[in-house]
Order: C-alpha cells, then sequence, then structure tokens
C-alpha cells in the first residue's frame, strides 16, 4: 500500500532506526556468517570478481555497505576501499571487523548516499559499488544515479550487484505466488512492518520502513542520463539468497526449480565514465 506523504518523508529516520537495530543482529547471524568470513571466506557473489575485474589498487567506494564485509572482501583482493553507509552502527560493526580480519586498507565514513559527495570532500573513485538488497532502499532513483555518476572518476565505472525487482511484485509463501503486493511498473513509496530481520527472528522494537520499487528500465536510464555509458545489463535466474522453494547448486547460489517457469532473481550492471 502507497503510504501517506507525512509517513515517506520521514523515511530516512525510520529506515536509519531500522538498520541500526539490525547491525549487531546481521552481525551475530549465520546469514552473514562473520566466523566464516574472519577465517577467509569471500562475502562476494561468485559472479561479482570477474564482471568487475582486477581491483589491486583500485580506489574502490562501496555505497550503503551496511556491516562492511563485501567492502573489506574487495579490500582482501587489493582494492583501497572506503565504505559509506547511513547507518553509524552498521559501520561501528564494520571497522571492528577490518580489525579483526587485520585489514587496514579500508577506511568508513557515514553519510547518507544524497550526501556523499560533500562526505567524502569531493573525492572520485576509480570503481563505485554497490551490492545486494540496497535498490529498494533508494527514495529517488533519477538523485542518486546523478551522486554516482559524481562519484566516478574519469575513466572508472559503476558496479551494481542486486535482487531484481520482479520477484518483490509478488507474495509468495511456501514458494508459491499468492498474490500481486504491487505493479513492476509502480514506483511507491510502501510502509512495511516486520519484527525481527531477513536473517531470521530478533528482538526488535523498530520494525517500520519505507520501501521503493525501481524496475530495471528506470535504473539503466536513470544512469545513462547522469552521463555513465551502459556497459553490460545481466540478469540472472539465482540468488545468493536462501529463499524458501528454491534450490542449491555446487556453486553455492539458490535457484527456481528447472520444471517451474523461470524468472529473472538477480540482475548486475556496469556503466562507465568516459575520460
Amino acid at each position: 500500500m502507497e503510504v501517506a506523504s507525512s509517513l515517506a518523508d520521514d523515511w530516512l529516520r525510520l529506515n536509519r532506526a531500522w538498520w541500526d537495530e539490525r547491525a549487531p543482529v546481521h552481525a551475530a547471524s549465520g546469514f552473514y556468517d562473520v566466523p566464516g568470513f574472519l577465517a577467509g571466506r569471500d562475502s562476494l557473489r561468485a559472479f561479482e570478481p570477474a564482471e568487475v575485474g582486477d581491483v589491486r589498487g583500485k580506489r574502490l567506494l562501496h555505497l550503503m555497505c551496511h556491516i562492511g564485509l563485501d567492502s573489506l572482501s574487495w579490500a582482501r583482493r587489493g582494492a583501497v576501499v572506503t565504505g559509506l553507509d547511513f547507518s553509524q552502527a552498521a559501520l561501528d560493526t564494520a571497522v571492528i571487523l577490518a580489525g579483526r580480519a587485520g585489514i587496514g586498507s579500508a577506511r568508513f565514513v557515514a553519510a547518507e548516499v544524497s550526501d556523499a559527495s560533500r562526505a567524502l570532500a569531493g573525492e572520485t573513485f576509480d570503481i563505485v559499488y554497490t551490492g545486494t538488497g540496497v535498490s529498494q532502499w533508494i527514495p529517488d532513483i533519477d538523485s542518486w544515479a546523478r551522486t554516482v555518476a559524481a562519484l566516478v572518476a574519469p575513466g572508472g565505472f559503476f558496479y551494481i550487484a542486486d535482487y531484481h525487482p520482479f520477484p518483490d511484485s509478488f507474495d509468495i509463501v511456501d514458494g508459491e505466488v499468492r498474490r500481486l503486493r504491487h505493479g513492476y511498473l509502480d514506483r511507491g513509496p510502501w510502509v512495511e512492518h516486520a519484527a525481527g530481520s531477513y536473517t531470521g527472528p530478533a528482538e526488535t522494537s523498530a520494525n517500520a520502513f519505507i520501501k521503493w520499487n525501481h524496475h530495471i528500465g528506470s535504473v539503466v536510464n536513470a544512469l545513462a542520463t547522469a552521463g555513465l555509458r551502459i556497459e553490460f545489463l545481466h540478469e540472472y535466474g539465482f540468488t545468493d539468497a536462501p529463499f524458501h522453494g528454491l534450490e542449491r547448486g555446487e556453486d553455492g547460489l539458490w535457484r527456481i526449480p528447472a520444471d517451474q517457469f523461470q524468472i529473472p532473481l538477480m540482475f548486475s550492471l556496469r556503466a562507465a565514465k568516459d575520460p
């Protein structure tokens, strides 16, 4: 259901409170598997390193980095990493994890994405990256794209790997589509109430949050209009999230059974800024 404008205007406070409370929950969850990461496991999706390429010595900015596991995974691969997020609680966790992992080539900055250029004093980066579960938290996709483009250095690129917006149009219960939640082309915003987290049950009090929908065409057009050149767009029939009804492959990714209709579950996009 679309929300009243007064509630939508309060999105930043609501969403920050939601993420602040869940940062320690996520760090302790099996979903994020911090012990595995500290033991050397890479948190990146299997296809990301090949699509991003060699990051050694590159200045990489990770937008909406949460507790920093993907940021630190890129740092392990040789990038000079800056992680940015609006949740100080998440960044405090990221700093602790960086210390425990012995990774000194990463810094973390607290700011909302729209304020990133100011928070970073106009710095630009060879690679601007954002990972899974981010696009539904962006209020204005055109403003976001302009910010992204301003952060990419000439000759650099932006890369996103995220969950595809199409499945979020449906309520899926026990692997079956029960009803249409909203139209694929509907933008929102929508208010949702949910205790706990996607990582599992938890005692939480900040349970209201605001989300938006940005279909693939709107993401592509926003980035192109902002001056970036689209290098590729991939839509994938797999996901790294163990949703009910999916089958896990030998590569650790989850897919719809082969005898069922196939829909996109993830996408990746790379867009360059010409020198």
